[in-house]
């Protein structure tokens, strides 16, 4: 049986291996993500307005995420996706979109369980 689609941008992103040393993760990898993402969707196409973004919704992050040290820096978010593996995340971005649509479509369609 296949599992049921989930929109959860922490799950998908889950497994992508962290590539910095253990001093340097005072911020979550997979918080780094949802960031990035939610600011991408928005439009932000450098890293410094992604941290802005963040910062300026800060509340709402902290309301998803444990933002232990607040939002990244425009430099860890730069930092990080330098050294993470490109085809990994991409792959884990294409499960999360496809997962995310079947998702809607599961939502906006009758079960056929009980017709």
């Amino acid at each position: 049986m296949k599992a049921k689609a989930t929109p959860s941008v922490l799950h998908h992103f889950s497994n992508i291996k962290d590539p910095r040393i253990d001093r340097q993760k005072r911020h979550l990898l997979p918080n780094i993500f949802f960031i990035t993402i939610c600011v991408v969707i928005c439009e932000a196409d450098d890293w410094s307005t992604v941290e802005e973004f963040g910062k300026s919704n800060e509340e709402w992050f902290t309301k998803q995420l444990d933002l232990e040290y607040g939002i990244p820096s425009h430099d860890t978010f730069g930092r990080v996706f330098s050294l993470i593996d490109t085809q990994q995340f991409s792959e884990c971005f294409s499960h999360w979109v496809s997962d995310w649509l079947n998702y809607q479509k599961e939502k906006r369609l009758p079960s056929m369980e009980n017709a």
